[in-house]
């Protein structure tokens, strides 16, 4: 999904550039013409052509983006769900499909702590590991304040709100480590709130 949220995006970037080029070098030549032709000012053919061109630029630019929001609302059926709680400032998981759930906290971890090859304010004691190739659907809430549970690489953000369910889904199509943050100003520590997926 992430793939096609950046493809979206640079999609429109590059009608959003032609659009600047044209109307610049349409401005400069009208600025630096001497000459003024008269049947410029007004005319039947223009103004439908300035009316058209727009109207089928636009179209370029919804169909995708119907496509992408219809994408982002698919809910697919999830064969792993993740139940994550936002605290200040961890972050606790349960995976609810076992026959005894599996719970445990993440938090981030101390710079004396860290290995030469980890990532500063990045890196957690306890990584969530989960499946590739998998539907996986993520059910976010909050125990105090505010949160909100951001891996980008993945295209995922959902808001953790006290006293309330969110759900998203999501697909990873390659392995690595993804690394997130919360992304909701949640108090003091509201930086050292990573979120590592393995």
């Amino acid at each position: 999904l992430m793939e096609q949220l950046i493809f979206f995006h640079d999609h429109t970037l590059f009608i959003l550039l032609m659009i600047t080029i044209l109307v610049a070098y349409i401005m400069s030549s009208l600025i630096f013409n001497k000459f003024t032709h008269r049947y410029l000012l007004e005319g039947q053919t223009i103004e439908v052509i300035w009316t058209i061109l727009p109207a089928i630029t636009l179209i370029f630019i919804a169909l995708p983006s119907l496509r992408l929001l219809y994408l982002l609302d698919e809910s697919m059926d999830p064969l792993i769900t993740l139940k994550t709680v936002g605290h200040q400032w961890y972050w606790s998981y349960e995976y609810t499909d076992f026959t005894t759930p599996y719970e445990f906290d993440s938090y981030m971890l101390p710079y004396s702590d860290m290995s030469t090859d980890g990532f500063r304010l990045l890196d957690v004691d306890n990584r969530t590991v989960l499946p590739m190739n998998t539907p996986i659907r993520i059910l976010v809430t909050a125990a105090d304040v505010l949160h909100s549970w951001t891996v980008p690489a993945l295209g995922v953000k959902v808001d953790a709100t006290p006293g309330r369910l969110n759900q998203t889904s999501f697909f990873m199509n390659r392995p690595g480590l993804f690394y997130g943050q919360c992304s909701e100003i949640c108090g003091a520590n509201h930086s050292f709130m990573p979120i590592v997926i393995e």
